[in-house]
Order: C-alpha cells, then structure tokens, then sequence
C-alpha cells in the first residue's frame, strides 16, 4: 500500500468548495476559550463540509495566527459569524430553520447512536466551554441534546474530539 501524495488528493480549491453542496449543519461554539481548539474545528468543519461556524461569546475570531497553528488555511474555506451571546446565534439560527441540538451531558440526553436526523432538516450543533460545557442559558433555549457515549474514568472528551465525532456521525447518517 502507498499513501497519496498531495497533488493525487484532488482536493477542492477554496473557490469550488465555496461553491459546492454543504453539509446542512452549523456549528456554534458557545465560549470556547482555546484557539487550537477553535482552529481545529474550522479545519474538522472543512473536511465535513459544514455550512458555516457561528462564534459566540470570547470564543476568538480569525484572523489570529493561533487559531491559524490549526485551522491550516480552513478560516478561508468555511463560511463564520460572530455573535457576542450565544443565544443571539440561537434565536437567528431557530428563525433561519435549524433545530438547535447541544452537545452535552444532560438529563434525557439521546445517545449518539440513537440520535435520527430528518431527511431535509438542518441542523445547528452546540458545542460549549472546555471547563463549563454549553451554558445553562443555552440548555434552556435548545430543543434537543445528543450525548456522546464513554465508557472510561474521565467524565468528557476534548471538544475537537467530539466535534469530530458528532460531525462525522451526522455526515454518514445524512449522507449528502
């Protein structure tokens, strides 16, 4: 077996993946504090191709060379807003069609797994502090929450880490 090279990738250049079918799937980040963090998810949102990141709250916006460490060029490629409150993001995005979902630890939470998408819904993923998780000023404005299941001692995954995961879930479910 050989691994491709770059140039037998025949990835998308910026413009034609500005073009292209998106994923009908918005990120909100609600306070995320780490800018790796917040590049990597710009770089896990291009490869799934997501419609686009709403930054909320002191999550940082680009241009800002630590976010770049990760992101890889994908703050040029996917499409973000800024809100100051998350809820703002929220309430625009629920008016816009998304169901809001949180991805969080709480009471009646739908495993992953179980979790059924509607042909021709859009859908707006919620993922929150690294310490805190999703606000409770969020939680009381969602209208549903996927967990992701764990069977190990620690009590979460990394955001990237789950972002990923729970993109990569909704992707092949979706299948576009």
């Amino acid at each position: 077996m050989r691994k491709l090279k770059l140039d037998e990738l025949n990835r998308a250049t910026v413009a034609e993946f500005k073009a292209g079918e998106k994923l009908p799937v918005v990120v909100v980040l609600d306070n995320v504090r780490s800018m790796h963090n917040i590049g990597s998810i710009f770089r896990t949102a291009d490869g799934f191709a997501v419609e686009k990141i709403c930054l909320c709250g002191i999550t940082a916006q680009p241009p800002h060379r630590e976010i770049e460490k990760t992101a890889l060029g994908a703050t040029q490629s996917i499409a973000w807003q800024y809100f100051a409150y998350p809820v703002q993001a929220i309430e625009q995005l629920r008016l816009e069609g998304y169901q809001i979902i949180a991805v969080e630890q709480a009471e009646n939470s739908t495993m992953l797994q179980d979790f059924n998408i509607i042909k021709g819904q859009k859908y707006a993923l919620v993922f929150g502090n690294e310490v805190n998780g999703v606000s409770e000023e969020v939680m009381g404005k969602i209208d549903a929450c996927i967990e992701i299941p764990q069977f190990g001692t620690k009590h979460s995954f990394n955001i990237v880490v789950s972002a990923g995961i729970v993109l990569w879930d909704l992707f092949s479910k979706m299948a576009f």
